[in-house]
């Protein structure tokens, strides 16, 4: 095989989508396979992983090859098409031998809608289409339902830079729930403080790990930042530009705070919202809806006017604010005091990361507002049939009003987490979880951790 695509490719980045792709490609039930998720974030890179396990393997990216757009409009023949690109690349392609990849698919609807006939008529070819801005393609021309898959890519979570950067052992002992000893969940927390510094992109972990230059960091995330400023312009109206911008500057400003349009410049709800939904649909924002929490699923009972709203990536959260990332390197533990809504927000993004690729995830909050008797829980999670509340300590306080207000007002509640860089412990219906650890809160997530082991 043909190992001149996989140059440059680190082999140390192992993710947690590797497992989802390897069960696809197994599976005898396989439909063509969509992966969605932000610019960036490895969707390139993880198929290219998967490649490897192929007797050959083809990508095509449709943004870098326009003139092969023509090969599907003309009609959406399975053979033909197949037959067009094997002659294109000089070389055939084998189903059931061969991966195809169409990456960048979202410029070319055509191909997306191809993705359904070749499921249809040549069900043992394997064929992936990946995207950094689909969701606005497949809403111009759908996505069969029960023809095409689809698996959502998130950035690095922490465990994954856990073991990009050589620590397998200590994720294997905190997946073992290990009590530590503090000398060893001091480097856990330390190797944590580092994540916030670095964030989550693959490039930018993988250029860290390499060569440990906190500038050259910031330069990649500012480029980065600025390509997705770029990318405005590919799904939104001219008119729509300087509200996504003010947003992007303005939602780090108000994470861990129940999100309002007022104050930000002069404009209003009317047109902030629709910008609002377009970069949640480009996947750089989740959304964390209020719920009663009084059952499963959380979603039936949201409240779709109050929420609050997270970034995808903790450093670029904070690169949009200005702040020096020095701190976490200096004193991680000041740092995670002084930033308490960075840890709420890394908390979300981190369940995002966990929770299973194959549906479009949601995060949820409840929040009392009776006068006198005010309460807040950061997330509520489900674990199987029972809705756990969780609340996201910064440092090692042990104030928890708001998480035993929650349980003696939901009684099918049985314990609710504390999420801090304390140690793990269980005192009267409340376990500490220590943040390096979230994936325990996510069902499935201990399973899909190990993966990574």
């Amino acid at each position: 095989m043909n190992d001149t695509v996989f140059e440059k490719q680190p082999k140390f980045m192992k993710r947690l989508i590797d497992q989802e792709l390897k069960d696809w490609k197994q599976s005898s039930m396989r439909k063509s396979l969509v992966l969605r998720g932000a610019r960036q974030v490895g969707k390139t890179f993880a198929v290219r992983q998967l490649g490897r396990t192929y007797d050959d393997f083809h990508e095509i990216n449709l943004e870098k090859r326009p003139e092969l757009h023509l090969v599907f409009k003309k009609n959406l023949d399975p053979k033909r098409i197949i037959q067009e690109l094997s002659v294109d690349r000089g070389l055939p392609i084998h189903p059931g031998k061969t991966l195809l990849f169409l990456d960048e698919v979202q410029v070319c609807p055509e191909a997306i809608l191809a993705l359904r006939y070749f499921y249809e008529e040549m069900p043992e070819l394997h064929v992936i289409g990946a995207g950094s801005l689909l969701e606005f393609a497949i809403e111009q021309v759908g996505l069969p339902v029960g023809r095409v898959q689809t698996l959502t890519v998130y950035p690095l979570s922490f465990a994954e830079f856990l073991v990009a950067k050589g620590q397998g052992l200590l994720l294997e002992a905190i997946c073992n729930k290990t009590v530590f000893s503090k000398v060893i969940h001091d480097r856990a927390i330390n190797l944590l403080s580092e994540y916030f510094a670095i964030g989550g992109f693959p490039e930018v972990v993988a250029n860290w790990v390499s060569n440990g230059r906190s500038l050259e960091v910031k330069e990649k995330l500012e480029t980065i930042i600025n390509a997705y400023r770029q990318d405005f312009e590919k799904y939104a109206k001219k008119s729509q530009l300087k509200y996504l911008n003010l947003l992007l500057q303005h939602i780090p400003l108000r994470i861990g705070k129940k999100f309002k349009f007022q104050g930000i410049g002069e404009y209003r709800k009317r047109e902030l919202a629709p910008c609002l939904e377009l970069m949640e649909k480009a996947h750089i924002i989740h959304m964390v809806y209020h719920t009663s929490g009084q059952g499963i699923p959380l979603g039936a009972q949201v409240d779709l006017e109050r929420y609050k709203v997270i970034l995808f990536d903790i450093a670029m959260t904070q690169q949009l604010l200005g702040l020096d990332s020095k701190g976490w390197f200096l004193n991680p533990e000041v740092e995670f005091i002084n930033q308490g809504e960075l840890v709420e927000s890394f908390v979300g993004q981190e369940m995002m990361a966990y929770s299973s690729p194959s549906m479009r995830n949601s995060l949820y909050y409840w929040h009392r507002e009776s006068r006198g008797s005010e309460a807040e829980v950061d997330y509520l999670t489900n674990m199987k049939t029972e809705v756990i509340p969780i609340e996201v300590k910064a440092g090692k306080g042990s104030t928890l009003k708001s998480l035993h207000s929650f349980l003696s007002s939901h009684l099918k509640s049985p314990y609710g987490v504390k999420l801090s860089i304390s140690e793990r412990s269980e005192f009267d219906k409340i376990v500490s979880i220590p943040l390096y650890a979230v994936f325990e809160v996510v069902e499935g997530g201990s399973d899909r951790v190990r993966y990574l082991l």
